[in-house]
């Protein structure tokens, strides 16, 4: 992480497309989830207990929800649209737990990008190793505005 060096903006509405994807694929491993744990104080034993979890449905810890929104959150910080953009909307549904260890392809898609509301509308899916799909999501994204001032300061250097 580069706290303090300057960052180039991530895409703005003119530079992204409909039909513009990316694929990730992320691990949970366990210091993931102990710092989630940690961060957020939340004791549910059902993400961390193996004695506790056999006992329920799902047979052994599952990965709390707002971890796999985290890992989308994050995708659309840093690749699409980037660095500056801003979650103004989600909506997920959790179609199959998923459990510690792991690996999640996460595909992203821009549907919609609607330049009236300087939004773009893009749908995620996740699958696990099997292909077995365990989310789906549609997130709208404000992406990063160059301000007035930096377009006239770069303009300005052009000329120079």
């Amino acid at each position: 992480m580069n706290i303090g060096k300057p960052r180039k903006l991530g895409k703005t509405i003119e530079d992204i497309e409909e039909g513009e994807s990316l694929s990730l694929t992320e691990s949970i491993e366990d210091k993931d989830l102990l710092l989630y744990l940690g961060l957020t104080n939340d004791a549910n034993p059902l993400y961390i207990q193996h004695d506790y979890a056999q006992k329920t449905e799902y047979e052994q810890p599952i990965v709390p929800s707002i971890m796999l929104m985290g890992i989308i959150t994050s995708a659309i910080s840093k690749h699409l649209p980037g660095p500056g953009s801003h979650v103004v909307n989600f909506s997920v549904n959790f179609v199959a737990p998923v459990h510690h260890y792991e690996t999640l392809t996460f595909q992203f898609e821009v549907i919609k990008v609607d330049k009236m509301k300087d939004v773009v509308t893009i749908s995620i899916e996740a699958v696990n190793e099997e292909g077995a799909r365990v989310l789906d999501a549609v997130v709208m994204v404000q992406p990063p505005q160059v301000r007035i001032e930096q377009l006239e300061e770069q303009k300005g250097r052009k000329h120079e």
